[in-house]
């Protein structure tokens, strides 16, 4: 077979005919990603390939950081200011040595199906993309708009603080049915959780003078962040995401919890009993708003982040030092949260991803506790990060099909800062298509081409319509256009 030969990825017949048949034209509703909406907004072309696919102004896919690393590369051409030419051979010779990582692969596909380029990438063929990819960039169809448009997406969600104005939300708003897709933010408590990181008090003070309340205790610290669940949702946002590397279930008094957050705002020294009450409280507080609001809590659990700690302070965080956590019991002080908050009726919708997939098949049976109110109210997240390899995924769906009920999963997101992302979601459509034609090939499923069409359809795009309401006023086609 051929590099990226039309089946790639595809071993039997049914699964290559449900992935051109019925996966491969579904449109694709983008629920995480890490695209800067004023970039978006801003609607710029890039100057050249390296600046979209590698590095700009420091900010960049860490992804091919780490493997540019593996291969030797000085961190001039990886982060640095060296020259953009010099840093797009870098990768090509990096790419020419990582077979069998998924890059190799995500990297052809996006040569091919942005750019039409199908020739092998490396040393020698370089010189020549660099040339044909910058003339395409300079084009309008190569406007960030018109990528993700062209790409057949019907809603972006951003990923916000919630001190932010989404201020260049409210610009694209305006745009919107010329651009042919949603642009909604949602909410990523990331200072708020980190109460022992220096600058926590400076940020409540943000989040104090955006949402008119003056935070001066955990109880109106809540209200602060009832009123900003408000504006979010105001302005479309249905979801929030929440990033812990670590967490322990320890309930907390309001008098506790007033102490605790006085030290966070003092930068006091605290324990780690105190940063878990804290957590824990804030947590039940945010799966209630999220609940009373109807979105969809996301969680992002057992990663460890900044690892070389040198290379954090000279280049900061999501630059490629992070690794997958080992906290072995995480899903089980997650289970003790859901258990709280069913005493009171205040669990949302909710996605689970860990890092690390040994903790799948408890958070797949513990969602299973907690299943009241609609179809596949909890779900196990995508394969994340490190697991969104072929075999990850394929790994993921076999847990949320022995365990739950498959067709009813969300599926895919981009998690990525990257416009040319978009191929990530053909990569993960064909390992569905394929892991449901080993089924039928083992007897376990009909050899049903519409009954399996119409499962593979749901979990492309139809299952994550109808989950997140983000075209309650509309449908994507009376606002965009046909389906296709």
């Amino acid at each position: 077979m051929a590099l990226l030969d039309k089946d790639f990825l595809l071993n039997n017949e049914m699964g290559k005919i449900l992935f051109h048949k019925y996966a491969k034209n579904m449109p694709i509703i983008d629920f995480h990603c890490h695209l800067n909406p004023d970039e978006i907004y801003e609607n710029k072309n890039y100057p050249n390939i390296t600046k979209i696919w590698i590095n700009e102004d420091h900010y960049g896919d860490h992804y091919k950081w780490r493997l540019m690393r593996a291969n030797g590369v000085p961190e001039e051409l990886i982060t640095g200011d060296g020259d953009d030419y010099e840093k797009f051979i870098a990768w090509a010779k990096t790419i020419e040595h990582s077979a069998g990582n998924p890059l190799y692969e995500w990297t052809h596909l996006e040569l091919r199906r942005f750019f039409g380029i199908n020739e092998t990438f490396n040393t020698q063929t370089a010189p020549r993309i660099w040339k044909r990819a910058n003339e395409l960039l300079q084009t309008e169809d190569f406007k960030p708009r018109n990528l993700i448009r062209n790409s057949k997406v019907k809603a972006v969600c951003t990923t916000d603080d919630p001190a932010s104005d989404l201020h260049y939300h409210k610009l694209i708003k305006k745009d919107e049915r010329e651009n042919g897709f949603r642009t909604l933010p949602a909410m990523r408590p990331d200072k708020l959780i980190q109460i022992e990181r220096d600058g926590f008090g400076e940020y409540l003070n943000t989040l104090s003078d955006v949402s008119g309340v003056q935070i001066t205790n955990f109880d109106t610290l809540i209200k602060a962040l009832h009123q900003r669940f408000e504006y979010f949702n105001n302005m479309g946002s249905r979801l929030s995401d929440h990033s812990l590397l670590t967490y322990h279930f320890k309930e907390a008094t309001p008098k506790q919890l007033d102490v605790i957050l006085n030290k966070g705002i003092n930068n006091e020294s605290l324990s780690q009993d105190e940063i878990d009450q804290y957590l824990t409280m804030l947590l039940e507080n945010l799966m209630k708003l999220n609940n009373e609001f109807n979105w969809t809590m996301q969680w992002h659990v057992n990663s460890v982040r900044d690892i070389n700690r040198p290379m954090f302070k000279k280049l900061g965080a999501d630059t490629g030092y992070d690794a997958i956590g080992t906290q072995p019991d995480i899903a089980l002080h997650l289970q003790k949260l859901y258990t709280k908050m069913r005493d009171t009726s205040d669990i949302p919708k909710s996605i689970f991803y860990s890092l690390n997939p040994n903790d799948w098949m408890e958070l797949a049976t513990m969602m299973g506790c907690f299943l009241e109110g609609g179809v596949q109210r909890m779900q196990l997240g995508a394969g994340w990060w490190f697991n969104d390899t072929a075999e990850g995924i394929h790994e993921q769906l076999r847990v949320f099909a022995e365990e739950s009920c498959l067709p009813n999963f969300v599926g895919m997101l981009t998690d990525s800062r990257s416009f040319l992302s978009y191929p990530r979601h053909e990569y993960f459509r064909r390992v569905l298509c394929n892991f449901y034609g080993e089924l039928v090939d083992q007897g376990r499923v009909p050899d049903d081409e519409e009954y399996l069409g119409k499962i593979i359809q749901d979990i492309s795009y139809n299952n994550a319509y109808n989950f997140f309401d983000f075209f309650e006023d509309a449908t994507p086609e009376e606002l965009f256009g046909p389906k296709n």
